[in-house]
């Protein structure tokens, strides 16, 4: 069985360390698990537009309802997650009743060139995710510093250790996403 995973990058910037952490992590993936990204450039939600929803947040709504997992690469903003992503996250969960991001499973990780790399930003996006209903995956946690050379010239991890850790947490979140989809 194949399994859809749509993958939110928490950044809008085109060379992002979280859009070239989501792309090495692709590599990772297993065939069966066939990763499409969505897109977070979205209108600012706003609750007089629920009846009449534009068509991107429509578009993003109709992607989540059809995966099977979602997958989170997000910086940290401000102690926090970027308005993009939580921007996303209230488009997806309303209106009221129509919540697309519950019974989802979801994995989280995060790059930044902080040696804390994307540690708060993380916890705050579990808490959000549970107030929506999906189930994230708890551990290994990964928070991941950026530093020249992390990738290598074909964007995979360069560091042998952390692509086997990498692969780990791949590992238990395929497992997870096929236990609960």
């Amino acid at each position: 069985m194949d399994y859809q995973i749509t993958v939110l990058v928490g950044s809008l910037r085109k060379a992002s360390f979280n859009l070239q952490l989501a792309r090495a992590m692709e590599k990772l993936m297993p065939p069966h698990f066939k990763l499409t990204h969505a897109n977070l450039d979205l209108p600012l939600y706003n609750q007089d537009l629920d009846q009449a929803m534009p068509a991107a947040p429509l578009a993003l709504k109709d992607q989540i309802r059809r995966s099977q997992g979602l997958l989170f690469v997000t910086p940290e903003h401000n102690r926090s997650i970027p308005a993009a992503l939580k921007n996303a996250i209230d488009w997806g969960s309303r209106p009221y009743g129509q919540n697309v991001w519950t019974g989802k499973p979801s994995g989280i990780v995060g790059i930044s060139p902080s040696n804390a790399g994307t540690a708060l930003a993380q916890q705050h996006l579990r808490n959000i995710l549970a107030a929506e209903g999906s189930m994230a995956l708890t551990l290994p946690e990964v928070f991941l510093q950026m530093k020249d050379g992390f990738f290598d010239a074909d964007g995979a991890i360069a560091n042998t250790d952390t692509r086997a850790f990498l692969q780990g947490w791949v590992d238990r979140y395929v497992a997870w996403v096929e236990k609960l989809a």
